[in-house]
C-alpha cells in the first residue's frame, strides 16, 4: 500500500475510567493514558494552510476522553480499539495507532506501566471506472489496474466493454471497466492516484470528452448502505462523481459484478440496477468474457 508518511500525534490524553476486570476498578476507577497517532497526507493542508483540510486534534482527545470515561470495559484492548474506531472515521485518516497505558493495574509486582499498542488501517470500498480509446484499450487499462494494486485490496474487475463516445469530437469507440475494491487511502490521496497513473500513460486534458489514452474516475467511496459513503461538493473532489448516473458505461460494467449494486443520487440512494433500466444501452459491445 502506497502512503503517505505524514502522522499527527496526540500523546498522553488522561482522564478517570472504570475499565478492569474487577470489582473493585469498576467501583473506584482509576487513571487511564491514551496515545493516538494519525497517519494521513497532510500536504493538502500544508500547501493552502486550510484548517478544514487536516485533523482538528481537540476533537481527537475529546473523543479519546469521551471513551475512557464512558461505559465500563472489561479490557484495556477494548477501549483501544474504541478510540481507534473513532479516528478511522474521519476520511482523511489512512491508518491510527492507539496505546492505551494502565499506570495503576493491579499486577500485584512492582512495574513502571501496562499498556496496550493497536494499529488499524482504513479499508473503505472504492467504485473507479476506467476508460481508454487510443493505442492498444484493453492492454492499457490492465496496466494501469497493475499501477494501481499496491493502493487497492479486494479487487474486483468487471468485463471490458465497447461504447460509442460520449460527446467531443470523431473518436474511436472506448473500452471501459468498473473496479470495486477497498482502499486505505482518503479520497483526496485516491484521486492524486488515479491522475498520477493517467499521467504515467500519457493522459491530457486539452479537448473536453476528447480522445483519451486513458480515463480513472473515481464514482464512490465508501458505502451508501450503511451512509458511510463520502459526499463532497469540493471542486477538486465531488463525491459521489457528478454524471456517473447517467452513464450506461459505468452503471452496466457495475451491475454485472455486483448486481445489489448503490448510488446515492442527490441525497437520495438508489439501486445502479435501477438506474441502467431507464438507459440505453443499445450501442454497447462485450470486448471480452473477462473476469467478474
Amino acid at each position: 500500500m502506497t502512503v503517505p508518511r505524514d502522522r499527527i500525534s496526540l500523546l498522553g490524553v488522561r482522564a478517570r475510567g472504570h475499565h478492569g476486570v474487577l470489582a473493585q476498578e469498576k467501583h473506584d476507577g482509576q487513571e487511564f493514558v491514551v496515545d493516538v497517532v494519525l497517519h494521513l497526507d497532510l500536504a493538502p493542508a500544508g500547501t493552502t494552510d486550510d484548517l478544514a483540510r487536516t485533523i482538528n486534534y481537540a476533537e481527537i482527545g475529546t473523543d479519546v476522553v469521551a471513551r475512557i470515561e464512558g461505559p465500563s470495559l472489561d479490557l484495556i484492548e477494548s477501549l483501544a480499539e474504541q478510540v481507534a474506531g473513532d479516528a478511522l472515521a474521519r476520511p482523511a485518516v489512512h491508518t491510527v495507532q492507539v496505546t492505551v497505558h494502565k499506570p495503576a493495574a493491579p499486577v500485584g509486582v512492582a512495574f513502571g506501566d501496562v499498556a496496550v499498542t493497536i494499529e488499524r488501517r482504513r479499508a473503505v470500498p472504492v467504485v473507479i471506472a476506467l476508460g481508454a480509446n487510443l493505442g492498444e484499450p484493453e492492454r492499457r487499462l490492465d496496466a494501469a489496474i497493475d499501477d494501481l494494486a499496491g493502493d487497492l485490496d479486494q479487487v474486483r474487475r468487471a468485463p471490458f466493454v465497447t461504447t460509442d463516445p460520449v460527446g467531443g469530437p470523431d473518436q474511436p469507440r472506448y473500452t471501459n471497466t468498473v473496479l470495486l475494491a477497498t482502499t486505505a487511502l482518503s479520497p483526496a490521496a485516491l484521486l492524486a492516484r488515479l491522475h498520477a497513473v493517467e499521467a504515467r500513460h500519457g493522459r491530457v486534458r486539452e479537448v473536453r470528452w476528447g480522445a483519451r489514452s486513458l480515463d480513472l474516475d473515481l464514482i464512490q467511496y465508501g458505502d451508501p448502505t450503511t451512509a458511510s459513503d463520502v459526499v463532497s461538493n469540493d471542486p477538486h473532489l465531488t463525491l459521489p462523481h457528478p454524471r456517473a448516473h447517467e452513464r450506461g458505461f459505468v452503471l452496466a460494467p457495475w451491475a454485472r459484478i455486483d448486481p445489489e449494486a448503490l448510488l446515492r443520487v442527490e441525497g437520495a440512494v438508489v439501486a445502479v440496477a435501477d438506474l441502467l433500466g431507464g438507459i440505453d444501452t443499445s450501442d454497447m459491445r462485450d470486448s471480452e468474457a473477462g473476469p467478474c
